[in-house]
């Protein structure tokens, strides 16, 4: 196993948020590798990743999820479906304290660790749930669902659905723009647009699709 090289893992981070032009306060980036310090721990015996190397988990990871922070510049109330070790969703909530986080995924030891940050990190904005997100049922409904490589778009949409706020969307991060996901989406469904994400140090394709209801 790798050495969990604090000092260094934090500079790169740190590297990669200027690079990216993105408002991080040093408290925040402190969360952030209280976050990575974390899920480096309990992967050795949950594992929540089949990533083991730390300075790969900074670039895989955080500052992946991390390039798609401004795309939720406007959401208030977030569901981050089979959230896994909690991205995109633990680094939302770090870097967005006023913004709602729900996270879901069947997995019970991955749903121990997000409860565990949460609590190690005085996180007040997350919500965690253990189940199926078809069986979900919240009064106040999400205006964005999000979800990072979980399944094929239009299993992703059909799932989750009937969480959807009116007016609401659905931001995914996928890998390669997948176009034949794209063109299986339910006839009331439409992606409204596909923007390509850098993440610095990562050199390969990342993309999120944007996903709307038809207007009529």
């Amino acid at each position: 196993m790798k050495n969990f090289d604090r000092a260094n893992l934090a500079r790169v981070l740190e590297e990669g948020i200027q690079e990216m032009g993105l408002d991080v306060t040093p408290a925040q980036q402190g969360q952030l590798m209280d976050y990575l310090a974390l899920m480096f721990k309990w992967n050795s015996v949950y594992n929540l990743t089949s990533l083991r190397d730390p300075q790969q988990m900074v670039t895989h990871h955080l500052l992946d999820s991390l390039a798609a922070v401004p795309a939720f510049e406007a959401a208030v109330n977030v569901l981050d479906v089979g959230s896994g070790g909690g991205l995109p969703g633990i680094v939302l909530a770090i870097v967005r304290p006023d913004m709602k986080v729900s996270m879901i995924d069947t997995v019970h030891k991955k749903t121990a660790f997000l409860t565990q940050v949460k609590a190690e990190l005085g996180l007040a904005n997350v919500t965690v749930y253990t189940m199926r997100v078809e069986q979900l049922q919240v009064e106040d409904k999400f205006d964005v669902i999000t979800s990072r490589a979980f399944a094929d778009l239009s299993d992703f949409v059909n799932w989750s659905s009937h969480l959807l706020a009116e007016g609401g969307r659905y931001i995914a991060l996928k890998g390669v723009a997948p176009k034949d996901e794209q063109e299986r989406l339910p006839d009331t469904w439409r992606v409204a647009k596909v923007e390509p994400l850098q993440v610095p140090r990562l050199g390969a394709e990342r993309h999120l699709v944007f996903i709307g209801r038809h207007q009529d």
